[in-house]
């Protein structure tokens, strides 16, 4: 049985690629690592992820269309070590997040054993835009603007 789709609404056209986000985001949300998302100003936005152990070769951030992905994978460096226990798993991790339409990365950097990366939201225009509907069939009026209507579909004019 398939679940109900968020958008299956016909209100909302053209939001398949943001349903395909969600399903690619929540297939690798396991909960490693653990991290924090802050609102650092009114436009900025910083996420934490805590990741000791790793060094910085062995992280990588991309972006991915909109999607931030943040690799980790660690070296296997226990030639010549004997480990009476080992509680410390060297564990792969991928971590998505979807950024919002403009969200820009502004830079990341590694602080005892967190991994910071910082975002800056613009702020969002607002934008109206007027559409003008134009009159076909039969019986349409003509607008008469300085005694010439405006041009006809076909490009003929009247005049008023």
């Amino acid at each position: 049985m398939s679940r109900p789709s968020l958008f299956g609404s016909p209100l909302f056209l053209g939001f398949d690629h943001l349903e395909q986000m969600l399903d690619r985001v929540q297939k690798n949300a396991d909960g490693y690592p653990p991290y924090n998302i802050e609102q650092t100003g009114d436009t900025r936005l910083r996420i934490t992820l805590a990741v000791a152990g790793f060094s910085m070769d062995d992280l990588q951030i991309t972006q991915e269309d909109n999607q931030l992905v943040i690799r980790g994978r660690q070296k296997e460096d226990t030639e010549g070590r004997i480990f009476l226990h080992r509680g410390i798993a060297a564990r792969q991790f991928q971590r998505a997040f979807v950024l919002a339409e403009g969200i820009e990365v502004e830079g990341a950097w590694l602080d005892n054993g967190l991994l910071h990366v910082d975002l800056r939201r613009p702020l969002p225009e607002a934008k109206v835009k007027t559409i003008k509907i134009a009159a076909r069939g039969n019986g349409a009026q003509r607008t008469v603007v300085g005694g010439v209507a405006e041009p006809l579909p076909d490009g003929r004019t009247t005049e008023g």
